[in-house]
């Protein structure tokens, strides 16, 4: 059986127009058969007696984000690149970095992916005071999981400039037994909202419609540079791509193109490998898929993967080269995480609902109208805006399992994200669930999806838009186990 989406997305250009304020490039989901009822213990990881220590030093710098003209752009970097470096690490390994704040905003870093203690979790003002600009601060992560972590700044009302200014990165938590391939390749894209001077547009939230509607950028960029990011492998190579949107606000399709594609895992969970439908995967902001792909036999092929912006943008584009080799036979299969449950108890389950309502309302001609909307305020969720003083969502022992319904109201698709867990999307009728985790999701606009998992990882956490703009504007919640 193949999975993947259910039906193709519409098109975005570059330049932008209202209606792609909407962020609508496709809501649909991927497609599994369901799984089963068992539940499997959580493990205990034991980190290791001296961690892996790295130091970023987040700075401002300068960088040719485009081609033409040959002007430098003002951003902030990780020790002088945007992304970081990836940094890589075993499964079970601690990675202790330390975080040099050296720009005008105070920074903390999320890591999405990443299971276990809710301190470590990296919203700022919720789990941990922010590191304040001139200070130094640690972060220390022993992930339970192996897996493709993005990690980017969170901090209610101020994430949005430091991410589009370009501070995002990858942890590659490596198998025990990683899968062989002949290249393993991060890909982290991002786009840059940039004016006829190639200089960053100034950073608005409060008061500024396009701002609250999401921050699109003008210009995507391949691991920091223009894309096609150009890659040569020999003919019948495998290649293990690791896919990672750290836009503040772009949802997208990918499409691959000449190859054969299987995705391996998704938001850095293991699933049973599966071709994309029609060969496209959808990609909000904050997921992360593992793909693998298998090159052609013949010298001069070509395998694209592209984004559905207008008539498609290249953006990985690989070329086969040299002494062709022998394909290989099996597709390899990540072992499953057995600390995740097979399936949920939905008998058993919690139900408490999320409803989104603002942003604007959309008018019969496709145009976005911003009458009567508190542009200070525009979203709402369950009536308020996120607050860290207020009752969360639900407060449950650990192990209670839980059934989300996340009811988007709006006009725009909603991309959320689950902070320390891993969740089933579930089918429309409660009959079962696809058969992938994931960490971040998309509702469709006025649409209702469901999604189920087991509360075990003590804490409290967010459950929040993965959109910046409307995080910082207090589209989130937030729960407590205990």
């Amino acid at each position: 059986m193949r999975y993947g989406m259910t039906k193709p997305p519409a098109a975005s250009p570059l330049p932008l127009t209202r209606r792609q304020w909407l962020a609508g490039l496709g809501g649909a989901c991927l497609i599994a058969p369901s799984a089963g009822f068992a539940q499997a213990p959580a493990p205990t990881i034991k980190p290791a007696s001296e961690p892996q220590r790295r130091t970023l030093v987040a700075a401002p710098a300068k960088a040719r984000l485009r081609p033409s003209p040959p002007v430098d752009t003002e951003i902030w970097t990780f020790d002088g690149s945007t992304p970081a470096p990836p940094l890589r690490i075993k499964q079970g390994e601690t990675l202790a970095v330390k975080l040099e704040n050296k720009t005008t905003a105070p920074l903390d870093l999320h890591w999405y992916g990443l299971r276990g203690e809710a301190e470590r979790d990296g919203a700022a003002s919720f789990t941990r005071p922010p590191i304040a600009p001139g200070e130094t601060g640690e972060f220390r992560i022993t992930p339970a999981d192996s897996g493709t972590l993005l990690y980017r700044p969170l901090r209610a009302g101020s994430s949005s400039e430091p991410a589009g200014r370009g501070l995002s990165g990858l942890v590659i938590v490596e198998e025990k037994e990683p899968p062989p391939v002949d290249l393993d390749l991060p890909v982290l894209i991002t786009d840059w909202l940039l004016g006829d001077d190639q200089a960053l547009q100034p950073f608005v939230l409060q008061g500024n419609a396009s701002a609250s509607a999401g921050r699109l950028g003008s210009w995507l960029t391949v691991n920091g540079r223009s894309p096609p990011q150009p890659i040569s492998a020999r003919p019948g190579a495998r290649i293990r791509l690791r896919l990672a949107n750290a836009c503040n606000a772009r949802i997208m399709r990918l499409r691959f193109d000449g190859g054969k594609a299987t995705v391996i895992a998704v938001d850095s969970q293991p699933t049973e490998s599966f071709e994309p439908v029609r060969s496209q995967l959808p990609f909000a902001p904050g997921t992360r898929y593992d793909v693998i792909l298998d090159m052609p036999i013949e010298v001069g092929a070509a395998v694209n993967v592209s984004a559905l912006i207008g008539g498609g943008l290249p953006l990985v584009r690989i070329v086969t080269a040299g002494q062709p080799q022998v394909p290989p036979a099996a597709m390899p299969a990540l072992k499953l995480n057995p600390a995740l449950p097979l399936g949920v108890r939905m008998q058993d389950a919690l139900r408490p609902e999320l409803v989104i309502e603002g942003g604007a309302r959309l008018t019969e001609d496709q145009k976005l109208d911003f009458t009567g909307l508190d542009l200070a305020s525009p979203w709402r969720v369950n009536g308020g805006t996120g607050s860290f003083e207020g009752k969360p969502l639900f407060s449950v022992k650990r192990g209670t399992p839980i059934v989300v319904a996340i009811d988007n109201r709006t006009a725009f698709v909603q991309p959320f994200h689950v902070h320390g867990h891993s969740f089933r999307l579930l089918h429309p009728l409660d009959d079962g669930w696809e058969n992938y985790f994931l960490d971040t999701v998309q509702i469709p606009e006025r649409k209702k999806l469901h999604i189920a998992f087991i509360a075990d990882n003590p804490g409290r956490w967010l459950i929040s838009s993965t959109v910046l703009e409307r995080f910082d504007l207090g589209l989130w919640s937030w729960f407590e186990v205990t």
